[in-house]
């Protein structure tokens, strides 16, 4: 089964729609469980401009408890048979499971998005295994955990530049070629954090791959602007626009319509060379 990748010659910031098949999301749980719900959002996220549909199955939030493989898979696989069947775009799987990602991709998704960083052999072998593609995550701790004091002695731009360059040889001699890294914002990090990791992008740059950002609907734009998740959608598209600005090559977004306008806005401006 050919899979799909993403175009980045388009000359445009890329845009993952964000479907959560879960009963506990932060933002959207138990909107889309059903196969049918789960199709109709993916496919209104690839007509509103999305390039990537990411589907997970198990809330990272912070806070959240994990849940078993069978127990991912029961949620996953159907609803991904009836996405796969409608859409053009890539699908990517959001899990850290070797097993959820191995039948997942045998299903026809063509990357895995592992929040752990491929830190398991297990989730680098299935990657390399179907040919994938890799979205490799920083993350200090566990869900469970991750937001209970984390400290970063070197800088938290530093500490996860060092992660993410590590990473990317060990899937380079698996034979993973298409690999994107995303800093983990909100996974591990103070608010302090959160914002020197978006002013910082440009650092992570001289990895040569492509940088995707996952600022939607998020915390610390609760914490800078109090307000509940479904409200926040103008600080979402703030951060959005500054990140795509600092070096961001993708964005992971709920809202992929006011995301796509917005982009669209702040492509013009950086293809733009100020008059003399």
């Amino acid at each position: 089964m050919a899979v799909k990748k993403l175009n980045y010659k388009s000359g445009r910031t890329l845009i993952c729609g964000v479907l959560n098949i879960t009963p506990d999301s932060f933002s959207d749980g138990g909107l889309y469980l059903s196969a049918d719900a789960a199709a109709a959002r993916a496919f209104e996220m690839e007509s509103q401009g999305a390039d990537l549909i990411d589907i997970g199955a198990e809330s990272s939030r912070p806070g959240s408890a994990g849940i078993t493989v069978g127990e991912e898979l029961a949620r996953l696989l159907e609803p991904l048979g009836a996405v796969l069947k409608k859409l053009r775009v890539p699908v990517s799987i959001d899990t850290s499971k070797p097993e959820v990602a191995a039948a997942c991709l045998a299903e026809g998704a063509d990357i895995i998005n592992d929040i752990t960083g491929f830190t398991d052999e297990k989730m680098v072998r299935a990657a390399a295994d179907a040919g994938a593609g890799a979205i490799v995550m920083h993350m200090l701790g566990r869900p469970r955990d991750m937001q209970k004091a984390p400290v970063y002695a070197g800088g938290a731009v530093a500490e996860i530049h060092g992660f993410l360059a590590e990473r990317v040889p060990v899937l380079r001699q698996a034979g993973i070629e298409d690999i994107i890294l995303d800093p983990g914002i909100g996974f591990g990090k103070t608010l302090q954090d959160n914002l020197d990791i978006m002013a910082g992008l440009s650092r992570f740059k001289n990895l040569g791959l492509p940088l995707m950002v996952g600022v939607s609907r998020k915390s610390f734009i609760g914490a800078l602007s109090p307000s509940e998740p479904a409200a926040r959608l103008s600080g979402t598209i703030a951060a959005c626009a500054v990140c795509v600005m600092n070096g961001a090559d993708l964005v992971r977004v709920h809202d992929v319509c006011q995301a796509a306008q917005a982009l669209a806005v702040v492509d013009a401006i950086k293809r733009t060379v100020p008059a003399k």
